[in-house]
């Protein structure tokens, strides 16, 4: 995501580096904003490695996230790393606490995926990031007022235990009231693009894979 003054990276999935393959530019990464850390959130951590040649990049997580991290890739967080590692630091933030990459500002929010409390993210005054969210308490709501655009998740037509479903994620979509609504974390259980796009409103769109969007 490019924002005025900051380049940031919402989770980084392990295939990242093949995003990164047909990406149009190769640019510094400001931050990256970690929601949770299960493996298809953070997989692809190690291959920011070609991108801290513009120097270190720090990881915003919550405490659980970052303990997790810290277990799984030790060598990213020695004190004396050896040649090659990602230099990459974490960064722990709480929901709620906003904080700053250069000028663009960043409130963490609470999220509950499933049983499990992960992190949703509101960047600068227009914009908000929730993935894999089943519920989220009446603080994060109030985090969310006047959205341009919301993207959120939306995993198939069945309820779920850890994700909303369609109607579900359309039903914060109309609680949270964003000009524009953006589906992620589809599965193919969630039926034919072209035909659940012709279910959903005006304001709410599917993603898909290289999708841009400007606001």
């Amino acid at each position: 995501m490019h924002t005025d003054d900051a380049v940031i990276l919402i989770d980084c999935g392990p295939d990242f580096r093949e995003q990164m393959l047909h990406a149009a530019s190769f640019e510094k990464i400001d931050g990256v904003l970690i929601t949770h850390e299960h493996y298809d959130h953070v997989g692809g951590l190690d291959d920011l490695r070609p991108f801290c040649r513009f120097g270190e990049i720090p990881i915003y997580s919550d405490e659980y996230t970052a303990t997790h991290l810290r277990a799984r890739m030790p060598y990213c967080f020695l004190e004396h790393k050896y040649p090659g590692v990602p230099q990459i630091f974490l960064q722990e933030v709480e929901a709620g606490k906003t904080f700053f990459i250069n000028n663009t500002e960043i409130t963490p929010l609470q999220v509950m995926h499933g049983r499990l409390p992960i992190l949703g993210y509101r960047i600068g005054k227009r914009m908000a990031y929730i993935t894999d969210m089943l519920t989220m308490p009446e603080e994060s709501y109030e985090q969310l007022h006047d959205l341009d655009v919301l993207v959120v998740n939306a995993l198939r037509v069945k309820p779920h235990p850890t994700h909303q479903s369609i109607s579900e994620a359309l039903e914060t979509a109309k609680r949270i009231g964003a000009r524009e609504t953006y589906f992620i974390h589809m599965s193919h259980h969630a039926g034919l693009h072209v035909e659940l796009e012709k279910q959903l409103p005006p304001d709410v769109h599917l993603t898909f894979d290289g999708m841009e969007i400007e606001f």
